[in-house]
């Protein structure tokens, strides 16, 4: 038994040689994320700024323009240095501190769920709500419309904009962090050979 415990555990370790697939996929899963949402902002930078700095309709933050310009080329250069495996410790920083505003000024107030769903944990009384409204508009739908066509496609759902996603994201820039771009195919593994050997 305990010859069988060993032979296993070795297996593991020899996994250890597709460690870097880890970091890897993590910087590709958040390239697109990041890139949409860095030029979503700078498509119309002026409403960016706008729903940045407006109290009433917006976050209501100090130095909105400023602040719209950094979080858009933070997201877009943050895509561009994740797909390269470039400064990818750096960029997870301000990576990071935009994920905290996006949770804590944007989706926090909505709870956890992304995609209202009264079955799921934390459901709140917002997500009730948002489920009523589903079923009221799936029955005009199916009176008025053709819901099979609109369906087709993937299930009718409202977004709830709950921090799930964006918690998601965090964590996984956390780990990115932690744990660096990756060896193999990141250019901060074949800068840092380089460094090594030229010191």
């Amino acid at each position: 038994m305990l010859s069988l415990f060993h032979r296993l555990q070795d297996a593991l370790d020899a996994s250890r040689r597709l460690d870097f697939l880890g970091p890897l996929l993590l910087r590709l899963y958040l390239v697109p994320i990041f890139w949409m949402a860095g030029s979503h902002k700078l498509a119309d930078i002026g409403a960016t700024s706008a729903w940045f700095g407006n109290p009433d309709w917006g976050l209501g933050l100090p130095f909105a323009e400023q602040l719209a310009w950094a979080a858009a080329l933070t997201e877009m250069g943050g895509a561009l240095l994740l797909l390269l495996g470039l400064g990818v410790r750096w960029i997870s920083l301000p990576l990071i501190v935009t994920m905290l505003v996006a949770i804590f000024a944007v989706h926090l107030p909505f709870g956890w769920q992304a995609i209202a769903d009264a079955s799921a944990p934390f459901a709140n009384e917002r997500v009730l709500g948002s489920v009523e409204k589903l079923e009221q508009a799936r029955a005009l739908l199916k009176e008025h419309g053709d819901y099979d066509w609109l369906s087709s496609s993937g299930k009718l759902v409202v977004l709830n904009n709950g921090v799930e996603f964006a918690a998601t994201y965090l964590v996984m820039l956390v780990v990115l962090f932690f744990s660096g771009a990756g060896r193999w195919l990141s250019l901060d593994y074949w800068l840092a050979r380089v460094l090594r050997r030229s010191g």
